[in-house]
This record gives structure tokens, sequence and C-alpha cells, in this order.
């Protein structure tokens, strides 16, 4: 009896520090993990036999399947754009919430000023510039930076 309740115990400890989900990028990458949170635009995870929290993009994943029910939770849709005429597309994103995207371009330059104009109007200016620059090389993603009236921006891909 004591046996039977000992293998028991392993099974179900076994099972639960398992890997009991399946994460889908869009790139096509799966990761065998163990589930956290999907808060705040991050998908928060770990991997088996580890305490160590980790954390990807929701923009970089596809879907989440829970392997145990086989039940799948759609994250994100794939952003294609294809010309400058999709910059509407292209989501600015800060720096943290670029986790699990790649790195594919850096640009610089000077932010807007117009005369008359608030500076959040400026801001905007600067962020559809960048975002029209960014469609027109096929990058869906980008994060902006302003220091002292110029910018640097990085465009990111899947």
């Amino acid at each position: 009896m004591k046996n039977l309740f000992f293998t028991l115990a392993i099974l179900f400890a076994n099972i639960a520090i398992s890997q009991t989900h399946q994460i889908t990028k869009h790139n096509g990458e799966q990761l065998d993990v163990n589930f956290i949170k999907n808060e705040n635009g991050l998908i928060y995870y770990s991997f088996n036999g580890s305490a160590e929290e980790h954390k990807i993009s929701k923009y970089a994943v596809s879907q989440i399947t829970n392997k145990q029910t086989n039940q799948t939770q759609k994250i994100s849709d794939k952003v294609i754009v294809d010309s400058k005429s999709d910059y509407s597309m292209v989501t600015v994103l800060s720096q943290e919430k670029t986790i699990g995207l790649k790195q594919a371009a850096n640009f610089t330059g000077v932010s807007t000023k117009t005369k008359g104009e608030p500076p959040m109007a400026n801001k905007n200016h600067t962020a559809m510039r960048i975002k029209t620059k960014s469609a027109s090389n096929g990058y869906p993603f980008v994060s902006i930076i302003e220091k002292d009236g110029k910018y640097e921006a990085v465009a990111y891909v899947y």
C-alpha cells in the first residue's frame, strides 16, 4: 500500500513539474515551457526544472497551447508590412516589449519641430516619419528613443 502511494506521489509530482505548455512564435519556433502569466504585453514562463522566470513580447508569440487539454489560446496576429503605405500597421514598442523580436535596423535623425505646435504633436510627427520609414523597409515594429531633439529608432522583425 505504501508503495502504491509512493508511486502515485512520484507520478503526480512528475506531471506537476513537467512542461505543460507550448509557445509557438511567429517565426515558427516552438518552446516547451511552463506558462506563468500574460500581463502588460509580456508572456511570462519558466523552463522545466527551473524556477527562473523568463519573458517574451506578446508580439513575438502566435499562440500558447496547453499540452494536457490541447486547448490553444491565440496571443497575437502576424503583422506583414509590404510597403510605405502600410505605415499604420507598424507598432511603436517600448524597449522592454521587444524581447523575442530580432533587431533589424537602426535609424537616427532629428526630431520634428514645427513652430507653434505643442510638444506632443511634434512627437507624433516624428513617430509618423519613423513608422513610414520602417514600413517602406518591411519592418513591423519599431522602438524610439528621443534625447535632446534627436532620436534613435530600432526596427524589429519576427
